[in-house]
């Protein structure tokens, strides 16, 4: 029988660092800093194109720590888009600026999902991605019949008028930035702590997670919480940015797509998935965006292709052959 020895346990490290990850990490802040000069830089139409991708990293992040941790995979995540964009409405109706209503946008959307959560959690699989768009809809066709706020037209702020353009964009660009910045963070923050090993544990085998003494309801719960206040806060930066809220458009089921299909180029359950993803899905906007439906039809395929072809996505394939981690979740057995 062969014989050998056993490698020293004092010899062996667990963390969730390494040099890699600190060189990324290193770039990262850099990436911010560079990013939050660049008003002071460059154009205003380049800082203006700019937060539409802040917006689709915050908006994926949240969809992925829905779906890709959480295994709740929504198709009605415009219901709190648009309930964060008509709390901005509602607010300037009663003097308030927009740029303040965006942190109550975060409340309301925040309290609205724990009675909708009641509803949608005794749905399943299917059934709860299918309830959540029909929710987003009821959302939608309750704020069409609300005069107020526009009804069906919709309506315009005029808490901003006023203000320099200039400074407005600016100030857009800074928080669509900063909203990018927390919601990632906040990810990131949720997953290392005792809900992300429930999570981890959940996505595994929920019966088996249940078994053992995780409240699983109550998890999903809290995720399901954070991805509502996280798109609430998504809706109210995109009606400042666009001054006019229409709720055709910011309680479309679009949304929903373009989050799904950013995950899953970036790779689902991958904290860097929905970052990478958007870069791709932002270039692709910008080159192919002039096609028309075409652009679209384009869009699906590529998603089919990915998710056929590529299932971990862009950075699965990365983590997968470099085993690097540019925000480390879990932890890595090292040597001294």
């Amino acid at each position: 029988m062969a014989t050998g020895t056993l490698p020293n346990h004092q010899d062996i490290t667990v963390s969730r660092s390494g040099s890699g990850i600190r060189i990324g990490t290193a770039m990262a802040v850099m990436a911010l800093i560079v990013l939050v000069f660049l008003p002071f830089i460059v154009f205003q139409s380049t800082t203006s194109v700019l937060i539409r991708l802040f917006i689709l990293i915050a908006l994926a992040s949240m969809w992925n720590l829905l779906a890709g941790f959480g295994g709740l995979v929504s198709i009605g995540q415009q219901a709190y888009i648009g309930i964060g964009a008509y709390t901005v409405v509602v607010l300037d109706g009663q003097g308030i600026s927009p740029f303040l209503a965006i942190l109550f946008a975060v409340v309301t959307a925040s309290l609205l999902s724990i009675p909708t959560s009641l509803l949608a959690f005794r749905l399943r699989g299917d059934y709860f991605a299918v309830g959540t768009w029909v929710i987003a809809e009821v959302y939608r066709l309750v704020v069409i019949q609300v005069d107020s706020v526009g009804g069906g037209d919709g309506k315009s702020l005029s808490g901003l008028i006023g203000i320099d353009p200039t400074m407005r964009a600016a100030a857009v660009y800074w928080i669509a930035l900063g909203l990018a910045a927390i919601t990632v963070l906040t990810c990131f923050a949720l997953l290392r702590s005792r809900i992300g090993l429930s999570l981890k544990a959940i996505r595994d085998d929920e019966v088996a997670a249940r078994a053992g003494g995780v409240n699983v309801t109550r998890v999903k719960r809290i995720v399901y919480l954070v991805s509502a206040a996280g798109c609430g806060a998504a809706g109210a930066v995109l009606a400042v940015d666009a001054i006019r809220v229409q709720p055709d458009a910011i309680f479309s089921v679009q949304w929903s797509a373009y989050m799904i299909v950013i995950v899953i180029i970036g790779g689902i359950g991958h904290l860097e998935g929905p970052i990478v993803g958007a870069l791709v899905f932002f270039a692709l906007q910008q080159f192919l965006a002039d096609l028309g439906t075409w652009y679209l039809m384009i869009l699906g395929l590529l998603a089919v292709l990915f998710a056929i072809v590529i299932p971990k996505g862009l950075w699965g394939i990365i983590a997968d052959r470099t085993n690097f981690r540019l925000f480390p979740t879990s932890y890595r057995l090292g040597k001294r």
